[in-house]
């Protein structure tokens, strides 16, 4: 069995609802909506387990789904756009692909709007002062604006690791430590 198989179906269903999603809101000159939307979805997965459990588990039927993801929509005050996908994506149990299609239309707006999303992760907090130091470095690198996601990992020990795209640069003590380790083991 291949395990990537799964993985790739999910994403291309989350593909075709994204590309949907985006030309209607770009239609309708309703991409800033959207991008909200997306900030207010995303936040709603990273806090709440019982939104994740309703979108992944099988034991709610097609209309559970779709009266508590009208009843949420309604609350977290999304566009019609938005809302009327979920609610067509729970009739047909396509909830569970809601992380990729929000990752995907993410994406597509930042293509749109020439910009590129850089993840960040850091040994502690990054200020305000060197998330824009290292936005501004990033921009003169790639050559586009530069939204930076942020994370903190302390096992980094001190250092980030900034990923952009395919490239990733890491220069945390943590992987310093290692490649020393890995070394040391090579010649003893």
């Amino acid at each position: 069995m291949d395990v990537s198989e799964p993985a790739s179906i999910s994403n291309g269903i989350a593909a075709r609802y994204a590309t949907a999603i985006f030309e209607l809101a770009k239609e309708s000159n309703s991409i800033a909506a959207i991008e909200a939307d997306l900030d207010v979805i995303e936040g709603a997965l990273a806090d709440s387990a019982e939104f994740r459990d309703l979108i992944t588990s099988p034991v709610y039927s097609r209309e559970e789904q779709g009266n508590a993801i009208a009843g949420i929509a309604q609350k977290m005050g999304l566009s019609a756009t938005l809302a009327n996908t979920l609610g067509l994506m729970a009739s047909k149990r396509r909830l569970f692909v809601l992380p990729q299609l929000a990752a995907t239309l993410r994406g597509l707006i930042a293509d749109e709007k020439g910009e590129v999303t850089a993840e960040v992760t850091a040994a502690k907090a990054l200020t305000a002062e060197q998330l824009d130091k290292l936005s501004a470095s990033l921009k003169a690198s790639v050559g586009k604006d530069v939204k930076i996601n942020a994370t903190v990992d302390e096992s980094l020990i001190g250092g980030l690791i900034v990923k952009v795209g395919s490239k990733m640069i890491d220069s945390s003590i943590r992987s310093k430590l290692s490649a020393l380790q890995n070394t040391m083991k090579e010649v003893g």
